[in-house]
């Protein structure tokens, strides 16, 4: 080990003569330690230094201050584990296996046949460490799949998903495959003081370092210590607080963790990476899920910018121009590439790596990229599931490949305009390039996503509504909502997810149109919808509803509850709060198709394989009060 050490000081110095502004004071004889800070759920806007107009971030706006703020990083997707899974790997999610957001117990995991840069950095005489969210396997702290040690981590403190019961003295902590019960104060600033005591403890402080600290906030369940929610005491709502709050929170967290490697004098040879693992949750404008796009299109689960753009700060005294800001595209696959450069670990040749060196851009020069910026998302509204970003330009399609939509986002970064009929000769040459690229994609990585696609579609997070309460006496079964007469016919007033369902006397086994009117009855209430729902049971679970998102500007269709809300459709359209909608919804259950059309806007989707008769049909709401009118078949063939 002593000699690979060695030979990897002489390799680090002489590529240090090389680096623009390098200069021999500067100039180390040891090769760099990295951290990796990540946060979880953190929107492109949810920083002062990001324009922010409130938000309460001290520690990363003087950090930018010190490094390299970048305007257009992108996370390697718009949910949470395959992000991750790219940063570790270079290696876009599908392509690594981690294709999806993993739920607990699953058996979907990192592969110990992928290659992570904690991995090449041990064998490289490196000390490392994890603390704070992993979400990289299903069966976490087990034997049956590889745990943070397994991937090149010789100390870790992780939760599998989320910190339990949420980021206060959170009780689901492991340390190095040992649970440790409940530990005192937030969250982040547990992962972080680990991180730091971890710095501190180290036999031999000469032994270079590499550090990923992954933090639960800004995720649910959102809660943050009182005195991070003091900055925010003028504000009345307690779910803005708490989000504000959290980000604070996790700003200290980063600033403890600063503070350690100053003081211990490793800053001057320490590269670190800040970013986020995808855009912010919900509507943005309801309960603590209040994260900040900048006003990009779309959230959490969109291949829209406001899904996977995200801020990403770099620092690297002596090789990182202070207060420097770059427009430059860069996404969380880089980081992997960028550290085997400056290490000079050569890039694995037995497999696709989509990450870029960013060395080119710490001198001001362009990033030379072999693999487009790519992003596929299982969650994502059906129609918009999969983009590509070439220069200015992106493309976005549908699941199946068979619609899409163009922008230019040097002059469109809200995503508004899509060009993909006035510039045919530009949609035609990224159309073909992204049909091509994302073929290659799913052949390489291994096929879990097609067996799960097999087994349902994409139904994340449903819970079934408690009984509720029918004052119309006009429904078999009531879930989670109270229903009122109403002057266009029902009210439903829901507090989470209500339905109210009514038995079909003759079930639809083949074709069918129904149709229904709704529209919002919350006055003042910003989280506005109305859906028709059709089942085979009475259930949430594997129901499908059809609606409007009128806080989110789009119609829609979903299995579900309403996590899943667009996953099976979603288009996006320019609506008044006060509107009424008509839903005409045309079923084929025979080629598992239907036609939705609500207010002369059209959407086609597929129906789930699991629903083959439909013998209820309702009505739904979520967190609002809504009015329908009594849904009516109108034709029906068997």
């Amino acid at each position: 080990m002593k000699t690979n050490l060695l030979l990897l000081c002489a390799t680090w110095s002489v590529a240090c003569l090389f680096l623009p502004g390098v200069t021999p004071a500067a100039d180390k004889t040891s090769p760099p330690n990295v951290i990796v800070f990540l946060t979880d759920d953190q929107g492109w806007g949810d920083l002062a230094c990001y324009g922010h107009p409130v938000i309460k971030s001290p520690n990363l706006d003087r950090f930018a201050a010190e490094g390299l703020r970048l305007t257009q990083c992108y996370a390697a997707c718009s949910v949470c584990s395959p992000s991750r899974s790219a940063i570790l790997t270079g290696r876009t999610p599908y392509r690594n296996g981690v294709w999806r957001w993993i739920p607990s117990g699953s058996q979907y995991h990192l592969r110990a046949s992928e290659i992570t840069i904690a991995k090449l950095l041990k064998e490289r005489g490196y000390d490392t460490c994890h603390a704070g969210k992993w979400h990289l396997n299903g069966k976490f702290n087990s034997d049956d799949q590889p745990q943070p040690d397994d991937h090149g981590y010789d100390h870790w403190l992780a939760t599998q998903n989320n910190a339990a019961p949420n980021h206060l003295n959170p009780v689901n902590y492991v340390r190095n495959r040992q649970s440790v019960g409940r530990l005192e104060g937030p969250s982040a600033v547990i992962a972080a003081s680990e991180a730091a005591n971890w710095l501190k403890r180290r036999r031999d402080s000469n032994k270079p370092f590499f550090i990923t600290v992954w933090t639960h906030e800004p995720h649910l369940p959102i809660e943050s210590a009182p005195e991070y929610m003091q900055h925010y005491a003028e504000i009345e709502d307690e779910g803005l607080r708490q989000h504000h709050g959290n980000i604070t929170q996790m700003d200290d967290a980063f600033g403890k963790l600063m503070a350690a490697v100053d003081e211990q004098g490793y800053r001057e040879n320490t590269i670190v990476f800040f970013t986020s693992d995808n855009g912010p949750e919900g509507n943005g404008r309801s309960g603590r899920t209040r994260g900040s796009t900048g006003g990009l299109r779309g959230r959490k689960r969109h291949t829209h910018e406001g899904g996977i753009r995200v801020p990403g700060i770099i620092r690297w005294p002596g090789r990182i121009q202070e207060g420097s800001v770059s427009k430059t595209p860069v996404i969380g696959s880089d980081i992997f590439t960028t550290i085997c450069d400056i290490v000079g670990i050569p890039l694995p040749s037995d497999r696709t790596i989509d990450g870029a060196s960013l060395l080119p851009l710490f001198a001001g020069k362009p990033v030379e990229r072999q693999q487009p910026l790519y992003w596929r998302n299982h969650l994502a509204p059906a129609n918009f599931r999969v983009g590509m970003r070439v220069g200015d330009w992106k493309i976005v399609g549908s699941d199946d490949l068979t619609s899409f939509e163009l922008y230019h986002l040097g002059n469109d970064p809200q995503e508004t305009t899509d060009l993909s009929e006035t510039q045919p000769k530009q949609f035609a040459e990224l159309k073909k390039r992204l049909v091509a690229h994302d073929a290659s994609v799913l052949r390489e990585g291994p096929d879990w996503w097609q067996n799960d696609a097999k087994k349902t579609r994409r139904s994340a997070k449903t819970v079934e509504p408690p009984p509720g309460e029918d004052q119309t006496d006009h429904f078999d079964v009531v879930l989670g909502t109270k229903v009122q007469v109403a002057d266009l016919g029902y009210r439903l007033h829901s507090q989470a997810e209500g339905i109210a369902w009514q038995k079909l006397k003759q079930p639809i086994t083949g074709q069918a149109t129904v149709r229904v009117q709704f529209r919002n009855a919350a006055a003042g209430q910003l989280t506005k919808n109305g859906a028709l729902v059709i089942a085979e049971q009475p259930r949430n679970t594997g129901s499908v509803k059809i609606g409007t998102a009128i806080g989110m500007s789009e119609h829609v269709a979903f299995e579900g509850g309403w996590a899943n809300v667009g996953n099976l459709a979603a288009k996006r359209v320019h609506l008044k709060p006060g509107d009424t909608f008509s839903l005409e919804l045309q079923v084929d259950l025979e080629k598992r198709t239907a036609t939705a059309v609500i207010n002369a806007a059209q959407f086609k989707f597929p129906l789930p394989e699991q629903l083959k008769v439909v013998r209820y049909i309702g009505l739904y709401n979520k967190g609002t009060v809504t009015e329908f009118t009594a849904p009516v078949v109108e034709s029906r063939k068997p």
